[in-house]
């Protein structure tokens, strides 16, 4: 079984720039619907590139964040109008919605922790403010409590092996015990 690993916002030529104008700390001005219609517009060619013709061929698509993504952000964090924000979700991602997706928790103070003992510079919304981040994660909350049987939370302050073991169990479970035949790298591939 072959596994594409992508990313939004990112995963083509072109949603990769997008994401550079959306990260970049030079754009504080940018207004709320213009990063949300800059997400769309990279999740819809992420689809017609990438998602979409992996899934015809059968591929397994396992994406670092999707349109649940823009609903907490945009929608939760921003306080855009959530159906705008869903509907707009549903227009860029085609007849293309995750079967399984999995959020890795963290109360806020301990996640803005981790992104600090990073390496590297604070993107543009790493840098939001704390209550900002709160709202994320609030509305992380509430889309898995509206939607449980697709959305799982997991608690990430497991020890990393602990967290590991549940996203396989639950992503074993969702494939109806598939997994097997994802374990070699050479089925694996980044888009």
């Amino acid at each position: 079984m072959e596994v594409v690993v992508t990313r939004e916002p990112g995963g083509t030529a072109v949603a990769e720039r997008i994401r550079r104008v959306l990260l970049d700390n030079k754009n504080r001005r940018l207004s709320t619907l213009a990063e949300l219609l800059l997400l769309e517009a990279s999740r819809a060619q992420h689809v017609h590139e990438v998602i979409a013709p992996a899934l015809e061929r059968g591929a397994v698509v396992l994406c670092d964040r999707f349109a649940d993504s823009s609903t907490a952000y945009q929608g939760y964090g921003r306080g855009l109008d959530l159906q705008m924000v869903e509907q707009l979700n549903r227009i860029a991602a085609a007849s293309v919605w995750p079967d399984l997706t999995l959020v890795l928790d963290l109360p806020t103070e301990v996640g803005l922790k981790r992104l600090r003992r990073r390496r590297r510079a604070l993107d543009r919304m790493e840098r939001q403010q704390r209550s900002f981040h709160r709202r994320v994660r609030c509305g992380y909350l509430e889309i898995a409590k509206k939607d449980p049987g697709r959305v799982k939370v997991l608690n990430a302050r497991e020890p990393r092996d602990v967290v590991q073991a549940a996203v396989r169990q639950l992503v074993f479970q969702r494939l109806g015990g598939s997994m097997r035949k994802l374990g070699t790298h050479e089925n694996i591939k980044a888009g």
